[in-house]
């Protein structure tokens, strides 16, 4: 057979999209976790950032060793989504799951996973469950799963939303890593991570739950996060990388409820949902700490890239909002856009934030 005519290789039943960076101390161990699970038929797609350390040589030596490790490097981002991105467009499983290249997968998960979606094959999304894991003395692992005890073994995307907002209150609390997606699902539905920040798990995993046709629970813990002190969760806590990219994930998450929300069929309930927890965060920018700690030009240049086309996507997510929080809006937007108003605007969130605490007690 000459080179021309030879079968292209079988599609592996998964993908594992590897993101790297800087990781020199943890991706051996998290490659190793790979390829020790039982189940054989995948591959592992490391795209490497351009790192400091030896991280791209030790991806390099695992794709020399087994050639089930496709790696590939690219510049230096910032951020995880390049590398997400790129694991979609590359992947030829069937299935895609999301790794971070300092955390690992549990002992025989793809195994048990395969096991799960046979029984139910061809839904878009699977979700599974995590254990939190910190690298410092203290801290017991941690188990995060979104759903109750007992869901249902099959819903469709707007109904996991519900049943997620009702047991956690936090519907779009990011669980992109503790997911299997269908890879068809996601290039259907041209589902890509927002590029260059942090955080874009809180923009990517809601509107994939909402577009996802059938989600099936696995009710699995698969994923092992490992939390350290260098980790990009780590970093997208302090107050200098929170605001500007939660503004980027807020652009994003209005824009889709305004392009969602005019279909006919659209569920008025999940807008309820996504609007007690996304005002919430918009509300952020004013918190009594945050006014104290970030200069008003600071804060006015990051909550900015929320609304870079004026303010008709916040309008269109708060026009179902109690009377408080739709004047809590109005308030966001003068801050933004009348400049002698911006004291008023934190005078207001001032006795808001108050008031709301006297009604929690």
């Amino acid at each position: 057979m000459t080179a021309s005519s030879a079968m292209p290789p079988a599609a592996p039943f998964f993908s594992l999209a590897v993101a790297c960076c800087d990781i020199e101390p943890y991706l051996g161990q998290c490659l190793d976790s790979i390829l020790s699970q039982p189940f054989p038929d995948w591959e592992c797609i490391l795209w490497v950032e351009e790192s400091r350390d030896a991280t791209l040589d030790i991806a390099r030596a695992f794709g020399a060793r087994d050639s089930r490790f496709r790696v590939f490097s690219g510049p230096r981002t910032g951020s995880c989504s390049v590398s997400r991105n790129k694991g979609i467009e590359l992947a030829r499983g069937e299935y895609l799951l999301f790794l971070d290249g300092d955390d690992t997968l549990a002992p025989g998960a793809l195994r048990r996973i395969r096991d799960r979606i046979a029984a139910r094959p061809g839904a878009d999304l699977y979700p599974g469950s995590l254990v939190l894991r910190h690298d410092e003395p203290g801290h017991d692992d941690f188990v995060r799963d979104n759903f109750p005890p007992d869901p249902p073994a099959e819903l469709t995307g707007p109904e996991t939303t519900l049943l997620i907002h009702r047991h956690r209150r936090n519907a779009t609390y990011a669980q992109v890593m503790s997911v299997v997606y269908r890879r068809g699902f996601l290039v259907d539905e041209a589902l890509e991570f927002l590029p260059g920040i942090l955080r874009q798990d809180c923009d990517f995993y809601p509107r994939a739950l909402y577009l996802a046709r059938r989600v099936v629970p696995l009710r699995e813990t698969f994923y092992v996060y490992r939390r350290h002190p260098g980790s990009a969760s780590t970093s997208a806590k302090t107050i200098d990388h929170f605001d500007p990219h939660w503004a980027a994930v807020l652009r994003s998450v209005l824009a889709f409820h305004a392009r969602v929300s005019r279909d006919p069929a659209f569920d008025p309930r999940v807008a309820d949902c996504w609007r007690e927890e996304w005002l919430r965060w918009l509300f952020v920018w004013f918190l009594p700490n945050r006014v104290r700690a970030i200069p008003r030009a600071k804060r006015l240049a990051s909550l900015s890239i929320a609304f870079p086309d004026g303010f008709s996507d916040l309008e269109a997510l708060a026009a179902g909002a109690s009377l408080p929080k739709r004047t809590a809006c109005r308030w966001v937007e003068r801050f933004v856009r009348h400049p002698f108003l911006r004291p008023a605007a934190e005078c207001f969130f001032a006795l808001y934030f108050a008031l709301s605490k006297l009604r929690r007690r």
